[in-house]
């Protein structure tokens, strides 16, 4: 990725201000895609529901982690009906400041709002039954996803899993200079997980997204 990326430090700072100037708002989140969110959504739910469970290989409902969780519409529409607990991970102070309303009565059950950059962030060892990272490994070069991906790992309860839902690129890497960020493809995302000592039990592309955004892609790790 080094051939996109010129300036780690540039990398990060231009994509911090880019989101201090994003609305607190779904739409904002989604970077004004807004009406996607119910589909996204719900493509989301069925996807993680074949994990969830009890018996050998099923994943517990104890507790998820929300990576770049912004103002918790994940954590609010997804993680919070399926599990006991959250916590939520974003490096935008205002957008969590904004979930403690935006979440209503169920921000009871949100345990931790970690305000912190996921390159730098450590999930508790052995406390997470889900990971949830979508949209937000862009921002995140090949080194750090690598490094953060190993962290999730340690972070994992028994049977524990780490889900990544992210654009991808048709081929190679694109670097997108308006909010610092990349998209890779398949086959490069792939190969970093692998480095990070994980194994992908399932890929799934995400229906019925506009023709005009990228591909999105949702990947199972254990």
């Amino acid at each position: 990725m080094g051939d996109v990326v010129e300036d780690e430090s540039t990398f990060y700072s231009k994509a911090e201000r880019y989101w201090q100037e994003v609305p607190p708002t779904v739409d904002g989140m989604l970077g004004g895609y807004g009406s996607i969110s119910n589909i996204d959504i719900n493509g989301s739910r069925r996807f993680l529901k074949r994990y969830l469970g009890e018996g050998p290989d099923k994943t517990g409902t104890n507790c998820a982690l929300d990576c770049g969780a912004g103002i918790g519409r994940i954590t609010k529409r997804l993680l919070l009906p399926l599990f006991r607990t959250v916590d939520m991970v974003d490096v935008t102070s205002e957008f969590l400041d904004k979930a403690r309303s935006f979440l209503g009565e169920d921000g009871r059950r949100v345990d931790n709002y970690y305000c912190c950059g996921l390159q730098d962030f450590q999930p508790q060892p052995g406390r997470y039954d889900v990971i949830w990272i979508q949209w937000v490994i862009g921002h995140l070069t090949d080194e750090h996803l690598v490094s953060f991906l190993r962290r999730c790992r340690v972070g994992l309860r028994p049977g524990g899993l780490v889900v990544v839902k992210d654009n991808v690129a048709h081929e190679g890497v694109v670097l997108d200079e308006v909010d610092s960020s990349v998209c890779r493809d398949l086959p490069t995302l792939r190969s970093l997980v692998q480095r990070a000592g994980l194994e992908v039990l399932q890929e799934e592309k995400q229906e019925n997204f506009p023709d005009e955004i990228y591909q999105v892609q949702t990947l199972a790790l254990r």
